[in-house]
This record gives C-alpha cells, sequence and structure tokens, in this order.
C-alpha cells in the first residue's frame, strides 16, 4: 500500500533567522548570513568568517532545565521542531503515539559537547567529565530529544551522512508514511559545527573560503571567482503527513512529497564523481520515483557548494539528466546566503523550496557575478523571481559520497 504524502509544518533556525517567515523574507531579499565569527576567537585560523545563528539563546524558547541537558544542535533542532509542529497545527495529544515519528539526523553530532568535555578531561582529570556528556554529543539527541518532548512513540532514526543527512531523513520519512507505517513524520537535519575543531578541520580540508576582507560575499557558488564553501550551522525542520489525514484536520498544505534519490559516488571521501554520476542518478530516481517527464520539472535547488569541483560536477549532472531540458530549469543556491549547513543543508533547502512552491517567487543565488564558463545553467543571479513552479527538486550531496535528491510538488 502506497500513500501521498504533504508537508504541513516548517521550522527553522538558521544565519539569516531564528523564524521561518522572517527566513522566507532574507531569502528574497538576497541577503547573506555570512559574518565574522563571534563564537570564539579566529585570530590563530586562516578563516575568521561563518555562516553563525545570531544572537542565539533558548529563553523563552525553551524549558531552561532542558535547554541545558542539549547541545546546541539539540537546541536548534527542538526549536525548529516546535515551530514546525505550531505551524503545522497538529496536536500530537489527540494522535495515536505509535502513528507519530522522528527522523531528524546531524552528520557531526555535539561537537560543542565533544570539544568542552574534552577540555575538562585534559585540564581537571576524567572524574570531572558531565554525567551529560554522551547523551548531549551523540547525533540521534536531537531525534530523541523531540520524540520525548511531544510524545512520538513511532518511527525513530538518526541519519548521518555528511551533508545529505537531512534530504535523507526526510526521504526516509516520506517513504515511512507512503508505505502505511506512520501517518506523521518529524523530519530534517540540525547541525552546530562552527567551533574550534570544526573550523580547524574544515580549514585542513582546503574546503573553506579564505574571503576574510568580505565575508558576505564569500559564499558564491558557480561563481569564476569562489573559492570555498562557508561553513554553517542550525537547522531545518519540516512535518510530513500523509494527505488524507492532513485534509480530514483542514491543515494548510505546502507542497507534496512525490520522490526521494539515494545514490553513492562510491569514488572519494570527499570529492564528489567528477562525472556527476551519483548525483545524476538521485536525480534520475526521485523523477522517476514521482512519476513526472523530465522536461515537466521546473526549478531545481542545487547543493550549490560553492566549491569548483562541486559546482561543476552537479552542473555537469544537470545536463546529463536533463539535456537541453537543463537550460530551461531555473537554479539557484540556498548555501549563498546562509552558507553550508552540513547535515542540516537539505532541511533548510527544503523549507526554501516548499515556500518558493507556495508563493511563486524564486529565491536568488547571491554574489553571481562572474559565471564560471563550466556553470552556464540559469542559477537565478543576485535578485528574485516572480515564476510559477509546480514540479521542483532539491539536491544534497555529502562527504563520503552520499547523493540525495526530493522530489517535491504543488498540490
Amino acid at each position: 500500500m502506497t500513500r501521498r504524502v504533504v508537508v504541513t509544518g516548517l521550522g527553522t533556525v538558521n544565519p539569516l533567522a531564528h523564524s521561518v517567515p522572517d527566513y522566507w523574507a532574507g531569502l528574497l531579499a538576497g541577503r547573506s548570513g555570512v559574518a565574522p565569527i563571534t563564537l570564539f576567537d579566529t585570530s590563530a585560523f586562516k578563516a575568521h568568517f561563518a555562516g553563525e545563528v545570531k544572537n542565539w539563546t533558548t529563553e523563552g524558547k525553551l524549558e531552561p532545565k532542558l535547554a541545558k541537558h542539549l547541545d546546541r544542535y539539540s537546541q536548534f533542532a527542538l526549536t525548529a521542531a516546535n515551530e514546525a509542529i505550531k505551524d503545522s497545527g497538529i496536536a500530537f495529544s489527540k494522535e495515536d503515539p505509535f502513528r507519530c515519528g522522528s527522523m531528524v539526523g546531524s552528520g557531526i553530532g555535539g561537537l560543542f559537547t565533544w570539544e568542552e568535555q574534552h577540555a575538562i578531561h585534559l585540564t581537571r582529570g576524567p572524574g570531572r567529565l558531565s554525567p551529560f556528556t554522551i547523551p548531549k554529543m551523540i547525533a540521534n539527541a536531537a531525534t530523541g530529544t523531540i520524540s520525548i518532548e511531544h510524545n512520538l512513540m513511532g518511527p525513530n532514526t538518526a541519519v548521518a551522512t555528511a551533508c545529505s543527512t537531512a534530504a535523507h531523513a526526510i526521504g526516509d520519512a516520506f517513504h515511512t508514511i507512503k508505505w502505511d507505517l506512520a501517518d506523521v513524520m518529524v523530519s530534517g537535519g540540525a547541525e552546530a559545527g562552527i567551533t574550534p575543531m570544526g573550523l580547524g578541520g574544515f580549514i585542513a580540508c582546503r574546503a573553506l573560503s579564505m574571503r576574510n576582507d568580505d565575508p558576505p560575499r564569500a559564499s558564491r557558488p558557480f561563481d569564476k571567482d569562489r573559492d570555498g564553501f562557508v561553513l554553517g550551522e542550525g537547522a531545518g525542520i519540516l512535518i510530513l503527513e500523509e494527505y488524507e489525514h492532513a485534509k480530514r484536520r483542514g491543515a494548510k498544505i505546502y507542497c507534496e512529497v512525490l520522490g526521494s534519490g539515494n545514490t553513492a559516488d562510491a569514488n572519494h571521501i570527499t570529492a564528489p564523481h567528477p562525472e556527476g554520476a551519483g548525483a545524476s542518478r538521485a536525480m534520475i530516481n526521485a523523477v522517476k520515483e514521482a512519476g513526472w517527464n523530465f522536461n515537466d520539472v521546473d526549478y531545481l535547488n542545487a547543493h550549490g557548494t560553492s566549491t569548483e569541483l562541486g559546482d561543476k560536477a552537479e552542473t555537469l549532472a544537470v545536463k546529463k539528466v536533463f539535456g537541453s531540458h537543463a537550460y530551461k530549469l531555473a537554479i539557484s543556491s540556498t548555501k549563498s546566503m546562509v552558507g553550508h549547513l552540513l547535515g542540516a543543508s537539505g532541511g533548510v533547502e527544503a523549507i526554501a523550496c516548499a515556500l518558493m512552491i507556495r508563493n511563486g517567487l524564486l529565491h536568488p543565488t547571491i554574489n553571481l557575478e562572474t559565471p564560471d564558463p563550466d556553470c552556464d545553467l540559469d542559477y537565478v543571479p543576485n535578485k528574485a523571481r516572480e515564476r510559477r513552479v509546480r514540479k521542483v527538486l532539491s539536491n544534497s550531496f555529502g562527504f563520503g559520497g552520499h547523493n540525495a535528491s526530493l522530489a517535491l510538488g504543488a498540490i
């Protein structure tokens, strides 16, 4: 038995905003959330900026005792989940708890907690470690906390596929409902990797932009003058719901989830397949599951990280999948404004897609000033565009060769 699955709630915490309405306004304005890092002293690092969640506090968002026992990434996740649940209007107290679940992943997990407690271990000894060290640090803490807070006793897993995490979690939640294993799923991803080890590790990978003189213009997907991606943090959470269930309770519906592609490059631990083999097959699988013709797709939210290898490989993959129709697609990169939120990226980008479908407006790819000759598609440069789109793909690709593509449609 297969069933239709729709999106009925959205929630986010990210470098542009602490809520979906403010996030949407920032996207349409083409505003950058990238700025100098304030979380720690970056003077010893080659890169001094990131897509940091500004002025973060849990006051007024989470109960103080609970917030104290959550890593920063889990605070983001629960706050975004609470917004999405409120937005959906669903009352979980009236639902069968075994038919409601949570699939919220993280690429890294509680890096803040790990670094904090490791410092205590080195300076004060293992006997002074917090009993919450492991519960705060583990990558399933966010989804576990969400299920506890909202009494969700159905399917509950935490995907960890690097930068594909949130998209894979949404795809898994989609299939869980489609195959009649649940009626409602909280899904997406969360990340808080802007720490000394996080920043230093990505610098060591030679993956980050070093545009310290102009952080807001550092994330520039598909631009010839890009020099790497910008590290970001936050959470993007969606409420997925069985269509008839949503209709019965009079829920507003943003869009329908129709397909999910999941492949591997089997190529390199960090570099994408040079011919976009895995990425192209993920898109093909998502389109086929959705039951679409390839020429019917009218918008694609690119992984678009602002790295030379990644942008070129994705552009090549899009051309492989769509042929001449690739030049008719509108494409944009949310990361141009928020940076790369790692395991949360697919969540905040799926939210952007849902809003673009609902509102008939496409957010731009900012900082696209000198297009790379190898990236010659329509990336909606610098200004939002009014265009009604009905069939949308959202791509997420991660270290390890993980590829995810989600097919979202108007309803």
